[in-house]
């Protein structure tokens, strides 16, 4: 996943050019598992499209690295806001792979879109608790089958503004009623919720979810945990606890070879990106740890950062 605001820029200097891109991050991801062949996607606010009030929806179901239109359409655009994804999903005949499971989700009556690296298991069921709280403005708009796109519906159904505030307490009810919603049903599980939730100028991340046991303070070294290896609860959880990136700065594509930002502090920054992973060499990313949402808003010619803890 990758998010970006500041000066408009190319897009496939975010998405192509950098050494640990996103379309890299399909064939060769450094923190996943598992290739990322279900498909991918993009959303871009940019003042050179004629609708520059609306977002421009890009998706394809397949693997970014196969999908022939890249060389012609990506080097063609440019951006002021993006929001990019590569689907991961298990290796078998279960997954439906069409334009509309592809991240990231839009909707009208919403300046919000949405893209995540997680998973709510058993989601289907846990609908017969979490429809009550679902809008109908919403649900009509549902067009796919992921779980992703349902906690979409469920999130806007629970904004009561699109303030940074209205946002936060949103994502804690949904926290809440997710739990909730497990201990009603008997279905405890590790819930994984490493969501961008962006809209032109503004970039809301968010690193939370529930341990094995839907707890919702699960501990541990994800890095330690990591060494257990796929398969394993203990990796499961590694995946959970990994923080997400961002990385401030200013005149992202300055140096062609690198695709970095110039060095500055973070007062100086015009620009922001947040990634599942980070995209760059630079020293300077910065770590969203789980359980902490981040706001970024770009301000004129600068960019706000604030961190709180999610409560639930």
């Amino acid at each position: 996943m990758l998010a970006y605001i500041g000066p408009e820029i190319p897009v496939e200097s975010l998405l192509l050019k950098p050494e640990n891109s996103l379309i890299n991050q399909t064939l060769d991801p450094e923190r996943h598992p598992q290739l990322q062949l279900a498909g991918w996607g993009f959303g871009i606010w940019s003042e050179h499209l004629l609708k520059t009030e609306e977002p421009l929806l890009y998706h394809r179901p397949m693997a970014a690295f196969y999908d022939d239109n890249v060389a012609g359409i990506v080097p063609s655009l440019q951006a002021s806001t993006l929001l990019a994804h590569v689907r991961a999903a298990d290796y078998n005949s279960t997954v439906v792979l069409a334009d509309e499971n592809c991240h990231p989700f839009s909707y009208q009556g919403t300046p919000w879109m949405i893209a995540q690296n997680g998973d709510l298991p058993n989601w289907k069921l846990l609908q017969r608790e979490l429809l009550q709280h679902c809008k109908d403005t919403f649900l009509e708009q549902m067009r796919g089958t992921t779980d992703t796109e349902f906690l979409y519906v469920l999130l806007l159904s629970l904004l009561e503004d699109d303030s940074d505030e209205g946002v936060q307490r949103g994502f804690e009810e949904m926290m809440k009623l997710i739990v909730k919603a497990m201990d009603s049903l008997q279905l405890p599980s590790l819930t994984k919720l490493k969501m961008a939730l962006v809209a032109p100028n503004r970039i809301i991340g968010v690193n939370f979810g529930t341990g094995h046991q839907g707890e919702t303070d699960p501990a541990g070294d994800w890095r330690e945990l990591r060494k257990s290896g796929p398969g394993t609860d203990d990796f499961a959880l590694s995946m959970l606890l990994e923080p997400m990136y961002l990385l401030m700065g200013r005149n992202f594509e300055d140096d062609d070879t690198t695709y970095d930002f110039e060095d500055c502090t973070e007062e100086e920054a015009t620009s922001v990106i947040l990634a599942s992973e980070p995209l760059t060499e630079n020293d300077g990313w910065m770590n969203l740890e789980f359980g902490e949402i981040v706001f970024l808003e770009k301000k004129g010619a600068s960019i706000t950062r604030s961190v709180d803890r999610l409560k639930v």
